[in-house]
């Protein structure tokens, strides 16, 4: 029976593990991931029963130097997300100094006055003799509550961490349903789906200057369900990239895509795809609204 329950931001500069960690976590992939940075777009709430609590972990996008009005946004969610929670994670990478994103993270985490844990991620990818010094240059910086190394690809020190973030919970009802385990709704979830496949196929500035729209979500008799998704992209040049020669490139995308998507809905999936051009949209507050960026 959940008596207690917590609500835990993670947040980090872009590509430091938090959609990687939040999946650990959860035991399941609620949040896409990819090997570039700013893949997270939205803040998505991941949740875990843990005992007798409820812990409900936010997933925020990369705090970062905006440069569009989407990267406003994206900004915008991270500050608001470390706000009126009840623990903080600063999630960052094992280098024995404080960048000016970190710095900034914990000006706010300070003002929010929300016990803050310091998550040392990509312990694999270091001698352990290396970690001290990144737990000296933080540790001057400021005064966490706890700091835990850990890897969020290998699940190393991931137990450790969710004792600690359980030790958070305090009395009150559950704030989810019993088996949700992400606020994401279907079409969303679908939508991030396939922009994932994007960010993995595409490279340099392309895929970051994609959005995907659901347009249509519907479930025949058989249990078949209907997809119509349309990829956004901001220049004539990128559609032709994302289509590819014989449109290699988008069957390629749109095939991965489906594996996920039926996986994710637990039924077969006929997903269809198109490529729209919206010049410069990441800069035009009413196109980021009627995406969802709101």
């Amino acid at each position: 029976m959940i008596t207690k329950s917590a609500m835990i931001t993670i947040a980090g500069r872009p590509n430091v593990g938090k959609s990687t960690l939040i999946n650990r976590l959860i035991g399941e992939k609620i949040a896409i991931v990819s090997n570039k940075p700013q893949t997270t777009r939205n803040r998505i709430c991941g949740v875990l029963t843990h005992g007798d609590a409820q812990l409900v972990f936010i997933d925020t996008p990369g705090f970062h130097k905006p440069r569009t009005r989407l990267g406003d946004y994206m900004v915008n969610v991270v500050r608001e997300s470390v706000s009126d929670v009840d623990a903080l994670l600063l999630l960052v990478e094992p280098i024995a100094n404080v960048g000016v994103q970190e710095q900034e993270l914990l000006e706010r985490m300070k003002a929010s006055g929300a016990p803050t844990v310091l998550v040392i991620n990509k312990i694999d990818t270091l001698p352990k003799d290396k970690l001290l010094a990144v737990i000296a240059a933080y540790s001057q910086a400021y005064a966490f509550d706890s700091i835990i190394p850990i890897s969020a690809k290998t699940g190393d020190g991931v137990e450790e961490l969710l004792a600690r973030c359980a030790s958070f919970a305090g009395e009150g009802p559950q704030l989810f349903p019993d088996g949700m385990v992400s606020d994401q709704p279907e079409r969303q979830a679908i939508a991030e789906i396939v922009r994932e496949k994007l960010l993995w196929n595409l490279d340099r500035e392309i895929p970051h200057g994609t959005a995907v729209e659901i347009t249509k979500f519907s479930e025949r008799e058989s249990g078949v369900i209907d997809i119509d998704a349309t990829i956004f992209c901001e220049r004539d040049s990128h559609k032709g990239i994302i289509i590819g020669k014989n449109g290699e490139m988008l069957k390629k995308i749109s095939a991965a895509a489906r594996v996920d998507c039926e996986r994710f809905m637990g039924t077969k999936v006929f997903l269809q795809t198109w490529v729209k051009v919206k010049k410069n949209w990441r800069d035009s507050q009413s196109i980021i609204r009627n995406f969802g960026y709101e």
